[in-house]
């Protein structure tokens, strides 16, 4: 397949204009000066980004549409997605790219499918098709569908990330009801461990329990919208949204509970007590927590060159405070600080990406939702 860029000049609908700073933004944070341009606005609650080989990006909109950005442009809605359930936090989620998709033209992506007893957080694969017309996809195929389905509006997750090993991980929410983050026969408040094709690893921690989900990795986790494969340690790690603060930066190894709701730093919206407290003998502890919450969504490791003091930091999102979390670290992996930046600057993050040449893109969840490209500006 040709991937026809000169297709993706496409003019906009007016709903849909570029917009560009006259002039950009200049942010100092403790390491470098921030430039940070607005490559595209109008974008409706864009909830996930992702890079294609070429450089350009990938972008969903939680009301089931998919773009991309390419050449300065946004494309018309890619065709061909199934639809979704979109309603309160339901709708078309992340979007990950294949590793080998230059080979393949696949994409992942997660999304909240609807069913006769409600919505639940699915898995599709497709090959994107790039011609003369709109993009489109072909061959889509749902590979997973969460088990049960049912009216909630929150808490559906979900991240896509490819381990090394080739699998991927998809991360779920408890879906509002905590009770189910511990009920091991239920995909919902967990990581989930797949094969690329949706099978389930034969050495997956519960592949042949009975009672169990075979699908599952990691249990006890509320609702994680940041999940990355971190080259430093060789391991996933993800962040969640605790209720009440507790949101947790956690390492989700095979077999391990992470505690919600038995165990939590946060409080419930009342302010009572979550459970037992913040400890208990079988669950995990984050390796970081947030009291009062940020409300973390999109996580990624710092790996290019653009900034080399942020090398091996991890950078968050918060939609509370409107900021991005640098979340430092020491050469081994381990969490030594953090530095807030940019707070209110550019509204509710919902994703943080590193780009191939080092600049990191926002995307804001707005109605009026943008694409913001962080750069040295020294």
């Amino acid at each position: 397949m040709t991937l026809a860029i000169a297709s993706l000049t496409i003019g906009l609908s007016a709903a849909l204009t570029i917009a560009r700073t006259a002039s950009a933004q200049s942010f100092e944070t403790e390491e470098a000066v921030i430039q940070a341009d607005i490559l595209a606005d109008g974008l409706n609650h864009p909830w996930g980004l992702d890079f294609l080989p070429n450089g350009d990006a990938l972008i969903t909109e939680r009301p089931g549409t998919m773009r991309i950005f390419s050449q300065g442009r946004l494309s018309p809605p890619i065709e061909g997605l199934p639809p979704v359930a979109a309603r309160g936090q339901g709708g078309l989620l992340d979007v990950a790219v294949a590793p080998d998709f230059d080979s393949t033209e696949l994409i992942y992506f997660t999304y909240s499918e609807p069913g006769s007893d409600g919505a639940g957080t699915a898995l599709a694969r497709a090959r994107l098709v790039r011609g003369d017309a709109a993009a489109r996809l072909a061959e889509v195929e749902t590979l997973f569908s969460m088990a049960r389905k049912t009216a909630a509006g929150q808490h559906f997750g979900s991240r896509i990330v490819f381990n090394p090993d080739g699998t991927l991980f998809v991360t779920t929410g408890d879906r509002g009801d905590g009770r189910r983050a511990q009920d091991m026969d239920d995909h919902a408040g967990a990581v989930l461990r797949l094969n690329r094709d949706g099978s389930v690893p034969a050495d997956n921690p519960y592949a042949d329990t009975p009672g169990h989900r075979p699908e599952i990795w990691s249990k006890g986790h509320r609702n994680p919208q940041g999940a990355v494969w971190d080259p430093v340690t060789g391991a996933l790690w993800t962040i969640e949204h605790g209720a009440r603060g507790g949101d947790e930066l956690n390492r989700p190894e095979a077999g391990r509970n992470y505690g919600w709701p038995v165990i939590s730093y946060g409080r419930h919206y009342s302010g009572d007590q979550i459970g037992v407290g913040t400890d208990a003998e079988g669950y995990e502890q984050p390796v970081y927590y947030w009291d009062p919450s940020i409300a973390p969504s999109g996580l990624d490791v710092y790996d290019g060159d653009m900034f080399p003091a942020w090398k091996g930091d991890l950078l968050a999102g918060a939609l509370k405070f409107a900021l991005v979390s640098r979340i430092k670290r020491d050469a081994q992996g381990n969490v030594t600080g953090e530095e807030r930046m940019f707070e209110g600057a550019f509204g509710r993050i919902r994703d943080v990406d590193v780009a191939p040449d080092g600049s990191v893109w926002l995307i804001t969840d707005d109605s009026d939702g943008a694409i913001v490209r962080l750069s040295r500006g020294d």
